[in-house]
């Protein structure tokens, strides 16, 4: 797997200066030195304290990642692709499949799929790197990079810059009077419960905005961003402010007919793209059990 630039210096600089720059982490001059990889200015290969200099070209080539044969392929399961390239890989995820494998789901998780999907597409890389991720329950757009240095690209903006711009449409009971709100109370564990969090002094500071779209007899249709990205944070801040999500049993939300999970849908994401320098957003519309409470205009 191999990456360029054209230097865009006016004077030569150290490669590790120049490609730290660009994002190369430690680690990764490291795999390159030790697992196979090479730098290469121009077509001459070259070490780290040599120099790159105006308008040269040069080239990482990474050592092929390691597949994690444990974890299997779901070839039975569909996947709903949003947008794919070389470096990340969209998807709207159905509710009720979990993101990552754990203790209770191995083998039919959101990433034993891609893992199928990567295989059927014969990438060049079997390890699917999650970027972002939602709850079992929770439906929407889950970004994947498709490679380490892409996933270290993205973590290492989401740390300095939080350039992962995330909106979620949900359905909480209860009449909102103003249009807009932010809730920024504490968020931690509710004691002796592993799943389950709670509003706490002693939480971490945990802050979420919510808009208004369209009200109804007995619930609200909201358009709510995560300022911060705690377990949880939307359903337990709504649930703190009177107005749990239709269908979330677990912090108090009324049971519907309609819907058999809470209402909260993953449904805009944004965010920067370092291969191609510019924002990309996406939408995914809203699944079909949501869309059918607000048809009925009840739950």
């Amino acid at each position: 797997m191999e990456f360029s630039w054209i230097s865009d210096l006016d004077e030569p600089q150290k490669v590790r200066l120049f490609l730290k720059s660009r994002g190369v982490s430690h680690r990764m001059f490291s795999q390159i030195k030790h697992f196979g990889g090479k730098i290469v200015v121009e077509k001459n290969e070259v070490f780290t304290n040599d120099y790159v200099g105006p308008n040269q070209k040069i080239t990482i080539f990474m050592p092929t990642e390691k597949e994690n044969v444990q974890l299997t392929a779901d070839f039975d399961d569909p996947l709903k692709v949003v947008y794919e390239d070389n470096n990340f890989l969209l998807v709207d995820k159905a509710a009720f499949v979990t993101t990552v494998p754990g203790h209770a789901d191995r083998k039919s998780t959101l990433v034993n799929m891609i893992k199928a999907h990567l295989i059927n597409e014969k990438a060049e890389s079997l390890v699917p790197h999650v970027v972002t991720r939602l709850d079992r329950d929770t439906s929407g757009l889950v970004l994947l990079a498709k490679h380490k240095f892409a996933h270290a690209l993205l973590n290492d903006a989401l740390m300095a810059h939080h350039d992962i711009e995330k909106f979620y449409t949900t359905l909480a009971i209860g009449e909102f009077k103003e249009d807009h709100g932010i809730i920024d109370e504490p968020i931690g564990r509710v004691e002796g419960d592993f799943i389950r969090r709670q509003v706490r002094p002693d939480g971490k500071r945990s802050v979420t905005e919510y808009w208004v779209e369209k009200r109804f007899e007995n619930f609200t249709q909201l358009r709510v961003q995560l300022r911060t990205g705690r377990t949880h944070q939307i359903r337990v801040h709504l649930t703190w402010a009177g107005h749990p999500l239709v269908g979330d049993a677990l912090y108090g939300g009324p049971a519907s007919k309609l819907i058999s999970r809470q209402a909260l849908h993953a449904s805009d994401l944004t965010f920067f793209d370092p291969f191609a320098n510019k924002n990309q957003h996406f939408h995914a519309d809203l699944p079909e059990d949501i869309q059918r409470v607000i048809d009925a205009r009840h739950y």
